[in-house]
């Protein structure tokens, strides 16, 4: 029996003999059931063996969700297609990327009402390293041209309609998880969403590539932003975030009393809820920046990359409120800030998508595991600064007070 017959056999048939083996994992004919493949079975011998398993959880609000894990021999993430293709976690040794949401079940999005809460019903499962906003909206919850916005919009509690995995065939074995999106309303909206999380055996990160299709005969308005989250061991006191800063602005009054130390963390602080700061990164040629969280002796860290074409600003959140209820810090790159998007129109932070237009956003996520790296990371930043000056704005952009 060839290779090729062999994997055939198992439902993992070559999509281009010249490039990858394809695997549909999920579809409307192909519903989610417990699955796994290896490098050993596929006959790939790469330098890190690797695996991609599926399945389903039971119980609870999170009956019926399914959880997709790549093991790439150094690094395990986690995908839940049920929830917009959200990365839960990536763990590498001891080492855990993400945080502990009090919400601590999976929750499928059947059983969550967006509309609850004044809106804000979104937090009743957000619990994830990743969490994709948009992409109608992003924002707080209120009133926009007389329809209320939910928090953060619906991308979050959207379930793929299909999910395909992807493995090159030729070194470095790039595995690729895609999953379509879709935001689709009579009258109001008409988006499909191509997701994608690669990462290759042996790599402390992933990248994600996502494609925002405006599949209507009509433009209009959309909004992105990657709500990315982490908590201990990178989040502690004296955790400090480090970018190529063009502009930075309190996102309201309570900010801007914490501005003179916006770059630093406190520990787990009883009542502290959060803060937010906006940012306008600095980037070089090709629009390309990098920030990064790192602990307090800056031997462990997290670089998180992105595109300023694509994603102009950004919005670091900082919730170092007590651990029991979610110490965790937010690095957000974005089209847009967190305010509704009523107010960000004004700001020109709502961009437009024509009929048949595609827009692309790239976001790259790597652990960083000793002081070398961290010290590398810093320098990458401050060649992109230069000797440019960072403008500190002491009042928010916009008067929510009023």
């Amino acid at each position: 029996m060839t290779r090729l017959s062999l994997l055939c056999g198992l439902g993992f048939c070559l999509a281009n003999p010249a490039m990858a083996w394809e695997q549909v994992l999920i579809d409307p004919n192909t519903p989610a059931k417990n699955w796994q493949v290896t490098s050993e079975e596929l006959g790939i011998q790469a330098e890190r063996p690797f695996k991609v398993s599926m399945r389903t959880l039971h119980g609870g609000r999170q009956e019926g969700v399914s959880l997709i894990e790549i093991d790439n021999g150094v690094m395990r993430m986690t995908i839940v297609p049920n929830r917009g293709m959200n990365v839960l976690e990536a763990v590498a040794g001891d080492v855990r990327l993400g945080w502990d949401s009090p919400v601590d079940e999976v929750v499928n999005p059947y059983f969550i009402e967006l509309n609850g809460r004044e809106g804000l019903g979104w937090l009743e499962g957000f619990n994830e390293l990743v969490t994709r906003c948009g992409y109608e909206w992003v924002g707080h919850p209120g009133k926009d041209n007389g329809e209320l916005l939910t928090l953060h919009g619906r991308a979050a509690n959207i379930p793929a309609s299909r999910v395909v995995l992807q493995i090159d065939e030729k070194p470095p074995y790039a595995i690729r998880l895609r999953g379509e999106l879709k935001e689709k309303a009579f009258k109001k909206v008409d988006f499909s969403i191509m997701t994608e999380l690669s990462t290759e055996p042996g790599r402390r990160g992933f990248s994600l590539h996502d494609t925002l299709t405006n599949e209507g005969d009509y433009a209009k308005e959309y909004q992105a932003l990657y709500h990315t989250n982490f908590g201990t061991p990178l989040l502690e006191q004296g955790a400090r975030f480090v970018a190529p800063v063009k502009q930075v602005s309190p996102f309201n009054a309570k900010a801007g009393k914490e501005l003179s130390d916006w770059q630093t963390y406190r520990g787990p602080t009883a009542d502290y809820d959060e803060t937010v700061f906006n940012v306008v990164p600095f980037a070089d040629e090709q629009g390309e920046t990098l920030t990064m969280l790192h602990n307090r002796s800056a031997e462990l860290g997290v670089t998180v990359g992105f595109n300023t074409r694509e994603l102009p600003v950004f919005s670091l959140w900082k919730n170092t409120d007590t651990e029991k209820q979610g110490y965790v810090t937010g690095l957000e790159p974005g089209t847009s800030y967190s305010y509704n998007r009523a107010y960000q129109r004004p700001l020109g932070l709502v961009p437009t998508i024509e009929p048949g237009e595609q827009k692309h956003f790239h976001v790259s996520y790597d652990l960083l595991v000793n002081k070398a790296a961290v010290a590398d990371a810093r320098s990458r930043i401050e060649a992109i600064q230069g000797d440019r000056k960072t403008e500190v704005m002491e009042k928010p952009l916009v008067d929510l007070e009023n």
